[in-house]
């Protein structure tokens, strides 16, 4: 008997939105290397250009600092809806796999394989736009302030104690996986966008930390010159190392970013609405 077609354009309700979670997650999880690996770089190069959007929007000051975080958000969500709409793993969003993971629809091995592949190629393809941001003089525009821009925010982020990242880092990956968890809500393309962009942008206003922003963030900034100020007037920012990158930046924040969205996203919404479901599962 074939299955009644859905033709609706009401959002999803959340049950609804579990169970689509899932049968995402168990897609994602058994990806092959050879679509998982070049999305994975996709996803890295659309957050760092949300991210030098951001970077670009609030360089220069001349708006009150609350407006300017505010605009810096918005435009970050670039980043996200090219994610969504375009198709590209993200390592953020995919903590969600852990929701096929605790419905026994996929095992830890495949969860772990997906969450390392996808991790390593964010960090290639946030570098690499870094890179080709650097290489492109863009840093140098607006009297030098865009790269001056890059190398306070690297430096914001790498003088965090390491506490202080990971608390950050779940509440900014509670906020990216809520607005990824509510595009499966969607219908249509412009309730994706809508959904996405207020999450992104109080992330973004908060001052938190992503992961995989922070594989942008920092590589244009040390690429830029990293500590060492790039004028008489500019400050020094000793924080801007590769050591205090990778040690007390993105190890802090990866984990912060796992525990918020897999645990206090990902897990809350599986055992509220798909628990009973696997409990009777062989």
């Amino acid at each position: 008997m074939t299955e009644p077609t859905d033709n609706s354009f009401d959002a999803l309700l959340p049950a609804a939105m579990a169970a689509k979670a899932e049968q995402v997650g168990v897609a994602k999880a058994n990806l092959p290397l050879r679509r998982l690996v070049p999305l994975g770089v996709l996803a890295g190069a659309f957050i760092a250009l949300g991210a030098n959007f951001a970077t670009v929007v609030t360089a220069g000051g001349g708006s009150a600092p609350g407006v300017t975080r505010l605009l810096g958000g918005v435009v970050f969500s670039l980043g996200l809806i090219l994610v969504v709409v375009s198709g590209a793993e993200l390592f953020t969003g995919n903590t969600l796999i852990v929701i096929a993971y605790a419905g026994r629809r996929v095992t830890a091995v495949k969860l772990l394989r997906n969450w390392l592949v996808v991790f390593l190629s964010n960090f290639v393809g946030a570098a690499a736009t870094a890179v080709l941001v650097a290489w492109s003089g863009q840093l140098s525009a607006g009297d030098g302030n865009v790269g001056v821009r890059a190398r306070a925010i690297a430096e914001t982020k790498g003088s965090l104690h390491f506490g202080e990242a990971v608390a950050s880092a779940v509440l900014a990956n509670c906020l990216v996986c809520l607005a990824v968890w509510m595009t499966l809500s969607a219908r249509t393309l412009v309730d994706k966008i809508v959904v996405i962009v207020p999450p992104i942008a109080a992330f973004v206003a908060g001052g938190f930390e992503h992961s995989v922003a922070n594989m942008y963030f920092f590589p244009v900034a040390l690429f830029h010159g990293g500590s060492a100020p790039q004028s008489a007037t500019a400050a020094p920012s000793p924080h801007v190392t590769w050591s205090h990158f990778l040690l007390d930046n993105l190890l802090p924040v990866t984990i912060g970013n796992v525990i918020g969205g897999a645990l206090l996203v990902g897990l809350v919404y599986w055992f509220v609405y798909l628990r009973d479901v696997a409990t009777v599962r062989p």
